[in-house]
């Protein structure tokens, strides 16, 4: 605002501005078996664990076993041993996790030391500090620009007119307009009447007739701004200095500061003008905003546990009429400077004016998304038009047909502060359909009924969905942020992936096959497959038992002995490599070695079965004569536990 204005801001507007899985049921039987045995794996990789084997996937289900079912002490445990291991390139959610399960059990230093490098991988994520200023944000702003057609209101004087609001298909503003009256008070400092609250009748596109004084009985000799009414239009929310029945109001310092009060429409008269609970003569509430339900109301203040010299504050407002406790907005939003007029559209949208996040100059308008959870998302300058090298502020939009009003002191307006109308002609938000479907990683089966939950890049819940009886989720993204998905069933393992949304409008594929935790197996049916182990390995032309063989082994191992009528065919294969006789004898030297290790701890031979087939059942066409790819021979080297009793 112009120079001789800033003493007048202190007055008119001080701010300016699961459960993780269940039991599972016995399916029916398929006519050809007798019964199943449900494997619980997870139990299993926890007895192999304590045993002292050590594999970064086995901690890594084991940690997220527990983390995903909010029992954050023991995934501390397995994360713990994740990362004693030093696991190079690790995904940087496990530092996320692993700092959240150590900040249950009192480790917060560990807990902080592993936050920051988890902020450090994820590059520009300061998830719980002050916004850091980014270098290159002329160009984000840039981006945002040119979408407006802006034009003034038609409503403006030579004096201050700003702070727009809609009631009863009228626009309310406030202005500091001489009214023709003798006895009009002016402001001694800034030469300008005290503003009152006027209205105008709107046309089409939103335009506005011929202003008016609005309610007489809310209009004092001082300051009046910044209404806001709910949706039955029968109650008003609106700032005004610390004077109420004839009484002013002063802080320590004997300075006059203002109030949020409330008012109710009886008879068609404003009256039972009252304060709020939460004002104080010490500290100033104003420019409060309601939500679309009514059921919160936004303003800012400077109260105490203010960030910078004006937060963003929400108060619930309770069924009976009360108020619950302000809650400030975050530092997502609220900056060490001034944050200010907070606007909320019915598309969960929250605008605001700010001279912390970086902008033009002045005051800005920025907006941010509400999530579900009532976080925020990351917050964007609405860009050029709207902003400019002055003080932009109390923006409002009608979501439907796009036009809206904001205030300004720009250069070329009429007065100190002009009301602007405009248009928006593009969105702001590039948004994509993320979608996919569901399925049970062995079976391919589509699952429905999976709880879908979205979050953002830094773990903030964005949407929850469920999979439909076809298997399919979608969710509405924006272009270029990364995501995480997590789906969740009972009787399967939680599963979480990354996705990253390209910078331009269409759809993003993302399908997850989730797998069974508790496999069901029957006779015929290979054990191994239950823990993926496609082959025990061995060094190369030998038939020891390797450290990495041995874990795998160990899972056989834990399984037989909660099953003892369980029995196995244990069948060692090879590629056709090398000449038939000498792999027929390695491999059945190797099934031989795998019978003997779990023989050697416990398991009762009579159990045990097994022979090396060599090359002689190829599972697909790699035989001597055909040239085939690494990849392509590794499928024929593989180790099989074939169930034959249960």
């Amino acid at each position: 605002m112009k120079n001789n204005i800033l003493l007048y801001l202190t007055i008119i507007s001080i701010f300016s501005f699961n459960t993780y899985s269940q039991k599972a049921k016995l399916a029916t039987a398929d006519k050809k078996y007798d019964n199943y045995a449900y494997v619980d794996a997870i139990k299993t990789y926890e007895r192999v664990a304590e045993k002292g084997y050590k594999s970064a996937d086995m901690f890594k289900k084991l940690g997220n076993a527990y983390y995903f079912n909010a029992e954050l002490d023991k995934a501390a445990k397995w994360y713990g041993e994740l990362f004693a291991m030093n696991t190079p390139d690790l995904e940087p959610e496990y530092y996320y996790r692993y700092s959240q399960s150590l900040r249950s059990i009192g480790q917060n230093d560990k807990a902080n030391e592993m936050l920051e490098l988890f902020n450090q991988k994820l590059g520009n994520d300061n998830r719980g500090k002050l916004f850091k200023k980014n270098t290159n944000y002329l160009e984000a702003i840039k981006a945002n620009s040119g979408r407006y057609q802006v034009e003034d209101a038609g409503i403006n004087s030579k004096y201050s007119d700003y702070g727009t609001t809609i009631y009863l298909n009228k626009i309310v503003f406030t202005s500091a307009r001489d009214t023709g009256s003798l006895g009009h008070r002016k402001h001694t400092w800034t030469n300008q009447y005290f503003t009152n609250l006027y209205s105008a009748d709107l046309a089409d596109n939103m335009t506005p007739g011929s202003p008016h004084k609005f309610g007489s009985t809310i209009n004092s000799k001082f300051h009046e701004s910044t209404p806001a009414f709910t949706n039955d239009g029968k109650t008003m929310y609106f700032t005004r200095n610390n004077y109420l029945d004839g009484k002013k109001g002063k802080d320590g310092n004997e300075i006059t500061l203002v109030k949020i009060y409330k008012a109710s429409l009886e008879n068609d008269k404003w009256s039972n003008v009252t304060e709020l609970p939460f004002d104080s003569n010490n500290y100033s509430t104003a420019h409060p905003a309601l939500s679309p339900d009514g059921k919160t109301l936004y303003f800012a203040s400077d109260m105490p546990g203010t960030i910078g010299q004006s937060d963003l504050y929400k108060v619930k407002i309770n069924d009976d009429g009360t108020f619950g406790t302000p809650e400030n907005l975050g530092s997502t939003i609220n900056t060490e400077g001034r944050e200010t007029f907070p606007f909320v559209n019915d598309e969960n949208e929250i605008y605001f004016a700010s001279d912390g996040h970086p902008g033009l100059g002045g005051l800005d308008v920025f907006v941010s998304k509400i999530n579900p959870d009532g976080s925020f998302s990351e917050v964007q300058n609405v860009g050029e038009n709207v902003n400019s090298p002055k003080d932009d502020f109390a923006y409002l939009i009608d979501t439907k047909s796009r036009r809206g009003f904001f205030s300004s002191n720009r250069d070329g307006g009429q007065g100190y502060d002009d009301i602007y109308k405009f248009l928006e002609t593009k969105r702001l938000i590039c948004e994509q359909l993320l979608y996919g479907e569901i399925t049970d990683l062995t079976t391919a089966e589509l699952l429905s009924d999976a709880k879908i939950t979205l979050y953002d890049s830094q773990f903030n819940l964005v949407s929850t969905t469920t999979s439909d009886a076809k298997g399919n989720y979608s969710f509405t993204v924006e272009c270029g942020k990364t995501y995480n998905v997590r789906a969740e069933k009972p009787e399967y393992t939680t599963k979480e992936q990354k996705i990253t949304i390209a910078s331009d409008k269409g759809k993003t594929y993302l399908p997850i096959a989730l797998e069974k935790e508790k496999c069901k197996v029957t006779v015929g049916d290979d054990l191994g497959k239950c823990f993926g182990i496609k082959m025990i390995y061995f060094d190369f032309d030998k038939s020891n038992i390797r450290v990495e063989a041995a874990i795998d082994l160990e899972k056989i191992l834990d399984v037989m002995s909660q099953y003892p009528t369980m029995k196995l065919d244990i069948r060692s294969h090879t590629d056709s490599r090398g000449t038939f006789k000498y792999n027929e004898a390695l491999s059945d030297r190797r099934a031989k070695s795998t019978i003997n290790w779990l023989i050697k701890n416990g398991i009762d031979s009579s159990r045990l079965t097994g022979k090396g087939f060599g090359e002689s059942q190829l599972v697909n066409k790699c035989s001597d004569t055909i040239e085939c790819t690494e990849e392509e021979h590794q499928l024929n080297r593989r180790s099989e536990f074939i169930i034959t009793a249960l």
